[in-house]
């Protein structure tokens, strides 16, 4: 759940920036970019301190080297995630987290089956969240303009 807040909140705070007249960001994509980069920041962070094991717990049995999987993708949510700030390399780290997204959902649903865990553990809502950040970082790729500086 806090990965949503991340998102709303980092998103939230620099469309207000904007709406009190800073220079940056230029387009809403921005702000979202902005968003997803903190975000991701935060998940890919999560790969390597505080929840390593119970990300690595995530990682369907049927999958080979659980851990080196987990520190794979923590490397490229976190390398994405500084692609996200750069306009130019936006959209392909955009499409480079909604194909890891998409990818890596078997691993929700291979935690929300995992015996008794939260509401928001659920496979429900974890899809549900699920969807916002694929529905953010799709928004993020198919942005109009080509500005170097947003």
């Amino acid at each position: 759940m806090e990965p949503l807040v991340v998102l709303i909140a980092v998103s939230g705070l620099l469309l207000l920036a904007k709406a009190l007249g800073a220079g940056w960001p230029r387009r809403p994509t921005a702000a979202l970019r902005g968003g997803l980069a903190a975000m991701f920041t935060l998940t890919g962070a999560a790969h390597f301190v505080g929840m390593r094991e119970e990300i690595v717990a995530m990682v369907p049995s049927a999958l080979p080297a659980p851990g080196l999987l987990v520190t794979l993708t923590g490397i490229a949510e976190l390398a994405c995630a500084a692609g996200l700030l750069w306009s130019r390399t936006a959209r392909g780290s955009a499409a480079l987290l909604s194909a890891m997204l998409v990818l890596m959902f078997p691993a929700n649903v291979y935690a929300a089956a995992g015996g008794a865990v939260p509401w928001w553990d659920q496979l429900g809502p974890r899809t549900a969240v699920q969807c916002v950040f694929l529905a953010a970082t799709v928004t993020v790729v198919l942005r109009r303009g080509t500005s170097p500086v947003e």
